[in-house]
């Protein structure tokens, strides 16, 4: 081995190993660490500002954010745009900027998303104490507030030691490339640590590849689950976001194609058979659509591929009724397959689904399923349909006809996104996913925020993509910064901003409860102190168009289809504004919840909603 050796601080060599950092996947390299985002203060603007600096954009491409939270929701959208295979590393200072990426790192690490996260942190050394943004903890002088980072990482560490960068910045990679161990990734590096110079090996700075596996099934579980799917009479796939981590689409499309077995989808796992599909039966669970809740109940053996199993999908335990479904779970993380004691094929999901089909030649479920399932969802098409259609094009829209007129707008390759509010359980129920990546459902942390940063990231993975953010605006005020940056970096991300003058989501959840929506609009207070007065005065429009947006205002269901087709042209980014209908279009939900309702209340709402509870509950098992 070569003695050769580099002197360079403790950043410059981060970000020069950074950069020579690559994945690869069936043959085709990518870069595993393809830019970085930053916002500096005196915890890394001396550190890993002068080395980001000193490196140029050649060797690693900057991102200006404005909100350090907002900077890995980004970097999210991104990974997942390109299927984990590639990521983005997020640098803050010390402190509330370190603090502030938490709630991304946990929307990471529970989606299973690839992020690499560089908090600033205290002296190594400790020349000041308190020095500025300190917390100090009277037994553990080793505590910082980065270790608040530690439960939401999938891999931690704080660099105290130049040369402890070498082996826990491999560990960071390895983590990031593994489809199994992905998600969020801290490295705190203390800042006068960032400083700090050291004669670096020439080897740490060669360039690495990082396979991504994909990993076949074990011939006897193989052959367990064939039989199992041979032997069932109603079998139904519920197809998660492993489908499209894995660019499985096409597999699994083969094994419906072959068996004539039907797929219900996750929020993560739509768009994993193109909505058209005779197989595809749109989401499942809570938010799912009649014809897959249906077939669920009925089911005797439920096939998982690459699905975490939320209460969401399972309707909290009791959507699966049949008393002897049994499940087969297709996933590349053990601890996932073996959910609800299933059959587990232990696999990267296109090698399963391939390996599956192969396993099942002949195979077919009967000619009278298939006519059960292919009536039910060309009934459920009509639902959707009626959602959709307006018949007074002058009348303001309500929600699902804005996203009727999304669909009339929109192309196959466009990206729409979403995460939080009302908003998922219409899109899981009614939008006509056309291709794998057209989805984008952030419904595993559910987080308000995220639409706009992740646009940024999406057009950044696949530029000239035409990028949609819904959101409403609860979502808006809460994180409306990023607008800033995709102005600035001329990311032509469309905003599609509802106004509904509150929380709708939960103001329905909290009426279903016995809540009587308290807390949730955005209203004065009224003399009797509640929040029921008039609406607030608030122009979010004007708000978007202050930032450098052009805003395009819609009060019709024409007015709105003409300006989301002129947002769709555009080259800039764009806000179609719109306030909707209240009135509830949304076909209601045809799986159950579970919202614990207080047990004592004087409220007579309270009490009836707790009377519906306890009746609901009891339909929740446990598969064994």
């Amino acid at each position: 081995m070569s003695t050769t050796t580099r002197r360079l601080t403790v950043a410059q060599a981060l970000v020069r190993f950074l950069s020579a950092q690559h994945s690869e996947r069936d043959g085709v390299r990518q870069r595993l660490i393809a830019g970085t985002w930053g916002i500096f203060g005196h915890g890394n603007v001396a550190g890993l500002g002068q080395a980001l600096l000193e490196a140029g954009e050649e060797s690693m491409p900057f991102h200006q954010g404005r909100n350090e939270q907002s900077m890995v929701h980004a970097a999210v959208g991104y990974a997942r745009q390109l299927d984990r295979l590639s990521a983005q590393a997020v640098t803050t200072s010390i402190g509330p900027g370190a603090t502030n990426l938490v709630t991304g790192a946990a929307l990471a690490t529970i989606n299973r998303l690839p992020v690499l996260l560089l908090p600033g942190d205290y002296f190594a050394t400790r020349p000041a104490d308190p020095l500025l943004q300190q917390l100090e903890h009277p037994v553990e002088a080793d505590v910082s507030v980065n270790d608040t980072l530690r439960p939401v990482s999938r891999y931690f560490d704080r660099i105290t030691r130049p040369e402890m960068l070498i082996p826990s910045a491999l560990q960071a990679m390895r983590v990031l490339a593994d489809p199994v161990e992905t998600g969020a990734v801290t490295l705190a590096l203390p800042q006068d640590v960032q400083a700090e110079a050291y004669d670096w090996p020439e080897e740490f700075f060669a360039e690495r590849v990082w396979t991504v596996r994909r990993p076949v099934p074990d011939p006897v579980e193989l052959a367990e689950a064939a039989l199992a799917i041979r032997t069932a009479e109603r079998p139904l796939i519920v197809a998660g976001g492993g489908v499209h981590h894995s660019r499985a689409e096409d597999a699994l499309k083969a094994l419906v194609d072959a068996t004539g077995i039907p797929v219900a989808s996750t929020q993560a796992g739509k768009g994993s058979l193109r909505h058209d599909h005779p197989g595809d039966l749109g989401g499942i669970g809570h938010t799912g659509t009649a014809v897959s809740d249906a077939l669920a109940r009925t089911a005797d053996l439920i096939i998982g591929v690459g699905t975490r199993y939320t209460d969401f999908t399972t309707a909290s335990h009791t959507l699966f009724a049949e008393p002897s479904v049994r499940f087969v779970n297709l996933n590349i993380t053990a601890f996932d397959a073996h959910k609800l004691a299933a059959r587990t094929l232990v696999a990267d999901a296109r090698a399963g689904l391939e390996a599956l089909t192969q396993a099942l030649s002949g195979h077919r479920v009967s000619a009278e399923y298939e006519a059960e399932y292919r009536a039910g969802k060309a009934r459920w098409d009509e639902v959707v349909d009626r959602a959709y259609r307006a018949d007074d094009e002058h009348a303001v829209p309500t929600q699902t006809q804005v996203l009727g007129a999304l669909d009339a707008v929109v192309g196959d390759d466009d990206v729409v996104i979403n995460a939080a509010g009302s908003l998922p359980g219409d899109l899981h129920k009614l939008w006509r996913a056309r291709s794998p990546r057209q989805y984008h459902l952030e419904y595993g942390y559910s987080c308000m925020g995220y639409e706009i940063p992740a646009g940024i990231g999406v057009q950044q993975a696949a530029p000239g993509t035409p990028v949609w953010s819904l959101v409403g605006d609860g979502t808006y005020l809460m994180m409306p910064t990023e607008i800033v940056t995709a102005v600035q970096e001329g990311l032509p991300v469309n905003l599609v901003l509802i106004q509904n003058h509150g929380y709708a989501s939960i103001g329905g959840l909290s009426e279903s409860v016995g809540g009587e929506r308290f807390g949730t609009a955005y209203r004065y207070r009224a003399a009797d102190g509640t929040f029921s007065g008039a609406p607030l005065p608030v122009d979010l429009a004007a708000n978007a168009a202050s930032l450098g947006m052009d805003v395009l205002r819609a009060k019709t269901v024409r007015e709105l289809r003409d300006a989301l087709a002129e947002a769709r042209a555009s080259d800039r980014p764009t806000c179609v504004y719109v306030e909707t209908d209240p009135t509830p279009t949304a076909p209601p939900a045809e799986a159950w919840w579970d919202v614990p309702v207080a047990e004592v209340a004087s409220r007579e709402a309270a009490v009836s909603a707790r009377e519906a509870y306890d009746v609901q509950v009891t339909d929740r098992r446990i598969h064994l």
